[in-house]
């Protein structure tokens, strides 16, 4: 059995408002590549745009979350709903403005694990504020 990973509080330039990562698993044997955390977000939290090299899975076990992809579109994901992000698919992802959002995040690492999420821009309040379909 191995020690808990402590919770980590996100970095600002990937992540708007308050953020908490708790790691759940991560590979610890030759062959293994799947990452998974519980993630917490303050109400109006979110991520900057960023991508996954092999997609990313996202189960959403509380609160309301909100999903947003450069084509404009917003999608609200509540408890028990899971929404998969493609591979190499630029979004964003974070809580409403008025409540707090967690959901446990599952995906794989890149052949380089530095390569597994790009980073991009912050995403600019006229996108986090856009109209949900």
């Amino acid at each position: 059995m191995l020690p808990k990973t402590p919770t980590a509080k996100n970095p600002p330039e990937q992540f708007s408002g308050d953020v908490w990562v708790d790691p759940i698993a991560s590979p610890q044997e030759d062959g293994q590549t799947t990452v998974v955390a519980r993630v917490r977000f303050a109400p109006g939290a979110h991520t900057a745009w960023h991508s996954h090299a092999k997609g990313q899975t996202l189960h959403v076990t509380s609160g309301i979350a909100l999903f947003g992809t450069r084509d404009g579109e917003i999608i609200e994901a509540h408890p028990g709903q899971t929404v998969y992000c493609p591979s190499d698919e630029e979004h964003w992802h974070g809580a409403t403005p008025e409540n707090f959002m967690e959901h446990i995040a599952i995906l794989e690492n890149a052949d380089d694990p530095s390569m597994t999420t790009t980073w991009l821009e912050h995403v600019a309040d006229e996108d986090y504020h856009r109209p949900r379909g």
